[in-house]
């Protein structure tokens, strides 16, 4: 069951979310790939894009309000970042995985030839859209709670350990600092199967290899070699996550 699912797979899954009350012609929407409606003459307007694009105001309204009351003592600075982190592709994607949306993607022969539905990118913009295609048509209190369900592990991650996602900005000050150039990221592994790869990053100064990272994408690899660089740098104290 991939790009080509039936309608009746989708309303499943989408009801097994939690929700009953909701427009199937714009969920079907929010998984159609431009790719897809190219290929098939379809209107632009019926891939996912303006719904992706609603979708991303509705998240960060949604996590700006639950972190604003769940966290008053904190600097609208703090959390900014915080939001930041939390409604990026690399987290969405993260959430896209646990739900095995990829079945429901509709996209062209030559993307779905290419895996194109398994990218971070595609994912992340998929969840978006089905957030605005949900916003329209179903209750928007329990599309709030089912965005902050989803997310609220990883902003609990994000907050309990703040120093290994603020670690590439931190060791990114101290080399500019010393010579204005910039750490470098490669990846050095990939391994398992396309749908549950882990990576292994390095980063390097000066053609200095400081530390690497192991996670299931190659963005959260980094953090934690940035991280690793940071402790190795004494930039942060190991353990510490003020």
């Amino acid at each position: 069951m991939q790009s080509d699912c039936s309608s009746s797979d989708l309303d499943c899954f989408i009801r097994a979310l939690g929700f009953d009350d909701y427009s199937a012609e714009l969920i079907a929407t929010a998984f159609t790939h431009s790719s897809y409606t190219m290929e098939n003459n379809i209107p632009y307007n019926c891939c996912y894009e303006r719904l992706e694009f609603l979708g991303d105001a509705v998240l960060k309204l949604v996590i700006t309000d639950y972190l604003y009351y769940k966290f008053p003592e904190k600097h609208e600075g703090e959390l900014t970042k915080v939001r930041s982190i939390v409604v990026s592709d690399e987290i969405l994607y993260q959430v896209a995985q646990n739900l095995k949306i990829e079945n429901f993607i509709r996209v062209s022969k030559a993307e779905k030839k290419s895996q194109g539905q398994k990218l971070e990118s595609i994912q992340a913009c998929v969840m978006e859209a089905l957030f605005g295609a949900l916003y329209i048509s179903s209750d928007k209190k329990e599309l709030a709670e089912f965005i902050i369900n989803q997310l609220k592990p990883f902003i609990d991650d994000i907050i309990s350990n703040k120093t290994v996602y603020n670690a590439k900005a931190l060791l990114q000050e101290y080399t500019q600092s010393k010579s204005k150039e910039l750490p470098v990221y490669s990846t050095v592994k990939e391994e398992g199967a396309a749908h549950n790869k882990t990576f292994t990053v390095n980063v390097s100064y000066r053609d200095e290899i400081l530390a690497e990272g192991t996670a299931k994408t190659k963005k959260h690899a980094q953090q934690i070699a940035a991280y690793n660089a940071c402790v190795k740098l004494n930039l942060i104290n190991e353990g510490v996550n003020e």
